[in-house]
């Protein structure tokens, strides 16, 4: 049963809405991917082109000759791959508004894939809200912590 799920970027200038079908993502490990992002992957839900209302429409950047990646030219929020002669497309999982509903199916480019980085579930943890140094911060900005 089709879905609506909202987005955007960081400062909110490039939002969309969207129709998807199911809640299955992916992440890409290819090394354009992860340096386009500064991160060792980037998760992606697959849409066709169609399913897709930008409020504002993205700013491109021709990644390779055969493809283009949205983003956010204010902020740099990384918001789409796109091949030009597809009707389909991908949106960054991280850029929904709700991005725990998403579930990572499979991963592509596992050639590049950084293998310490997959699975770091047993690494010790903290809270951001638990950062001494971090809560400090905020709460001299603004008198509490960020949502």
């Amino acid at each position: 049963m089709a879905d609506t799920m909202t987005g955007g970027c960081f400062c909110g200038a490039k939002r969309y809405t969207a129709t998807v079908a199911d809640d299955d993502a992916y992440l890409c490990h290819c090394r354009m991917c992860q340096r386009i992002s500064g991160n060792v992957s980037l998760a992606f839900k697959g849409m066709k082109q169609a399913d897709v209302c930008w409020q504002t429409s993205p700013d491109y950047f021709e990644s390779s000759p055969i493809a283009r990646r949205g983003h956010c030219a204010t902020c740099g929020t990384t918001l789409t791959f796109e091949f030009p002669d597809s009707d389909t497309m991908d949106l960054t999982v991280a850029s929904s508004d709700e991005p725990a509903r998403f579930v990572p199916r499979h991963n592509y480019a596992v050639e590049s894939w950084h293998e310490a980085w997959l699975d770091v579930r047993d690494l010790p943890a903290m809270r951001s809200d638990e950062n001494p140094n971090v809560v400090e911060r905020w709460m001299k900005a603004c008198g509490k912590l960020p949502d």
